[in-house]
């Protein structure tokens, strides 16, 4: 029988995909990947955020431009349409995977299995596709060097947690290389490997009480914070302009029907859990920096009036890549977010599930649920750069369950060259985002933008 070409490549050993690999070294320098050009006069860093307030609410837009301004992190969190501008102009080997298109060190954190294991993985997939490997981990490493510094981090201490997340990287990614895809699939990182891995005691006792903490972060324990009893049921608690209630009788019949299209996006047996379940209360729900405008939402749904289950409910959006790589397979957004999570993370939520309502496609989710993101802006070089390294590794086991990683690792070899080559672009792209952070400022102090800067929590 003659195997076809897609066959053959996809037959090779391992070893001949690590020469593939390393043979690309040829096409695409690992050094490439060190350089950072902003593109000539064409690029407009506050042109390409404004388009991206596209189709979400304007009255929000403010606000988003408010977290924005807080700082250079806060700003590099909330323009993942202008760095996307950016990386589709750097090198690239064109070996792709499934990215989380967003990756930045607040988009990794604590969550819970189904089973109720506390794992640590990627946790924000508003922008995932099929692209380049380089994307990820290009952004991944800025956003390391740009809160180091937000936290006073020194640049020599910023620079070596970043060339420590990609090391992590590459390391993991050989790792995961010599295994099976089944045993790519089954393996995660757990809250108990970070704690065993924590570089002394002090810290290992504060990774003990972070997981213990988010251990108690469900729905049972932030059920009656954030609402209040009405009548015979519950209500949320209010707090404009972040969170207001939906009391129009016409969205609140769309939600049904949104709802009611979301419980056939889940399997049968969870659409009998989710059946137990009904729907007392919704508000709108401003989240995020970048996510801010889009149109979210949190549901209450309740079990006899007493056991509660929070929904969390967000539009998905295109892609900010898909204006460069066209649109990919999935016609619903919400669908494509789900697909890209379950493809990338070692543990979905229980509930997820998409829809579409009114024209727009909305994801679901639990909300919270255990889930924790570290104040990586408060860290000091041991943390921040112990941290890095655990994202590193993490987006290595993502990146190697859809893409083929004894490529990947053939290209990126044993040594650091491109681990040096990834951390140069990474402090190039922080002085950008810090010029781009101050052309913001400098636009809103002129009165060329409307920021509203919220009181600290």
């Amino acid at each position: 029988m003659r195997l076809s070409s897609e066959t053959s490549i996809l037959a090779r050993t391992r070893t001949e995909k690590k020469l593939a690999g390393k043979a690309l070294r040829t096409q695409v320098p690992r050094a490439s990947h060190g350089a950072w050009n902003p593109g000539g006069d064409g690029r407009d860093p506050l042109e390409i955020i404004e388009r991206s307030n596209e189709g979400r609410l304007r009255r929000l837009a403010p606000l988003r431009y408010g977290r924005m301004l807080r700082s250079p992190f806060a700003f590099l969190r909330g323009s993942p349409a202008l760095m996307a501008y950016d990386l589709v102009q750097t090198p690239v080997t064109r070996k792709q995977v499934q990215t989380c298109g967003d990756c930045h060190l607040l988009n990794f954190g604590l969550f819970g299995t189904p089973e109720r294991n506390l794992i640590f993985d990627i946790n924000d997939f508003d922008e995932t596709l099929q692209g380049a490997w380089e994307w990820d981990l290009k952004r991944l490493a800025a956003s390391v060097v740009v809160a180091g510094r937000s936290a006073g981090v020194s640049e020599p201490g910023s620079r070596d947690a970043a060339l420590a997340c990609c090391r992590s990287y590459r390391q993991h990614l050989a790792e995961y290389a010599e295994l099976s895809p089944l045993e790519i699939w089954y393996a995660c990182v757990r809250a108990e490997d970070l704690i065993g891995i924590a570089p002394n005691a002090q810290s290992r006792k504060r990774r003990e009480h972070v997981a213990a903490k988010a251990r108690r972060r469900i729905s049972d324990r932030l059920f009656p914070k954030i609402t209040r009893a009405a009548g015979q049921g519950y209500r949320f608690v209010e707090r404009p302009p972040v969170k207001t209630r939906v009391t129009d009788e016409r969205l609140l019949e769309l939600a049904r029907q949104g709802f009611a299209d979301y419980r056939t996006s889940l399997a049968e047996e969870r659409r009998c859990l989710f059946d137990r379940y009904q729907l007392h209360d919704l508000a709108w729900r401003v989240v995020g920096i970048g996510s801010v405008g889009t149109r979210c939402l949190v549901a209450l749904f309740l079990c006899d009036d007493r056991s509660p289950l929070l929904l969390q409910v967000k539009e998905a959006r295109p892609s900010v890549f898909e204006a460069y790589t066209g649109q990919g397979p999935f016609e619903n957004h919400g669908q494509r977010v789900v697909v890209g999570q379950r493809l990338t993370q070692s543990a979905s939520d229980l509930f997820l599930g998409w829809a579409r309502v009114a024209g727009h496609d909305f994801y679901v989710r639990q909300l919270r649920d255990m889930k924790y993101s570290l104040p990586v802006e408060s860290f000091n070089a041991v943390d921040l750069e112990h941290y890095a390294q655990a994202c590193g590794w993490t987006l290595a086991r993502a990146h190697a369950t859809s893409g083929d990683p004894a490529i990947i690792s053939g290209y990126l070899g044993n040594g650091d060259n491109c681990d040096r080559a990834m951390t140069e672009f990474a402090q190039r792209y922080a002085d950008q985002v810090e010029r781009d952070h101050e052309a913001l400022t400098a636009a809103h102090a002129a009165g060329h933008i409307e920021a509203i800067i919220e009181a600290d929590d």
